[in-house]
């Protein structure tokens, strides 16, 4: 890009949560953001939490070059009101729209939130962050019943990827645990992570994420309660606009992630 060329603006959101998480982007880094409890009821509040955010900054339409969208898993409401929003504003504006997996970005914000907290390290000034530390990341959102909408990544320090180990989708959240042990069981002692970071909705199933440090004692376990951050949102979406990814806006849908026929017959019994 020319030095000179102005930085493209990006505009991000996500409605996959009880957050409302919107923010405004300078291609990979933060313009402004807004992250609000809506009670789900998003539908009412995100034309204008984008409207704000824009008017806030100085920003109009004609600067946006492209947006973000979380589309999901998640809230079966919630993940379609954001892609709808995206792809109308998308298609009236004439910009590109990239698809963001909701649980990649509450595991990124997750990661940086826990190697951010000067609390955990003994001296302030060695700062966590600078730590070349690698962690199995696992973002939950509830999905009641013992479920939960989530996902396995690999991250290290503060890097701004993720390496996707386990794909998107609604699980037993005992099963699950129980996966991840037998994972971790498999892996050579050199190859295993310096700890494994739950993150999200994690105190509905503390007790059962706590059974992992039982099942694997020589790996730390983390439980890290936190909430969707749009800044994430907005560095994922903006890295796949800035490489010339985008959607087809007619066909983009949200990903209405299904529990595994096999899990749901053991919910049934």
């Amino acid at each position: 890009m020319n030095e000179h060329q102005p930085r493209q603006r990006f505009l991000a959101l996500d409605t996959s949560t009880a957050v409302l998480a919107a923010a405004v982007m300078s291609e990979e880094s933060l313009v402004a953001e807004s992250n609000t409890r809506a009670d789900r009821n998003h539908a009412v509040h995100v034309v204008q939490a984008l409207k704000d955010l824009m008017e806030n900054n100085q920003i109009i339409k004609e600067e946006v070059a492209g947006i973000a969208v979380g589309i999901g898993p998640g809230s079966y409401t919630g993940v379609r009101i954001a892609v709808t929003a995206a792809k109308t504003l998308a298609w009236a504006w004439g910009v590109p729209v990239a698809a963001v997996s909701s649980l990649a970005a509450l595991a990124l914000g997750g990661l940086h939130d826990y190697v951010n907290d000067t609390s955990l390290v003994e001296n302030p000034q060695e700062s966590i962050e600078e730590s070349d530390s690698r962690y199995w990341v696992i973002p939950l959102m509830d999905a009641r019943r013992g479920q939960a909408y989530t996902a396995l990544f690999e991250g290290e320090g503060v890097s701004s990827e993720l390496h996707r180990m386990e794909p998107d989708a609604i699980r037993l959240v005992d099963s699950w645990v129980d996966a991840i042990g037998t994972l971790l069981s498999e892996l050579p002692s050199s190859d295993a992570p310096d700890g494994i970071l739950f993150v999200g909705d994690v105190e509905p199933h503390r007790q059962t994420l706590e059974k992992l440090q039982t099942m694997q004692p020589e790996v730390t376990i983390h439980l890290r309660s936190y909430e969707m951050e749009g800044r994430y949102v907005g560095k994922l979406g903006a890295a796949k606009l800035l490489q010339g990814e985008q959607e087809d806006i007619h066909s983009l849908l949200p990903n209405y992630t299904q529990l595994a026929e096999a899990e749901a017959n053991l919910l049934r019994k």
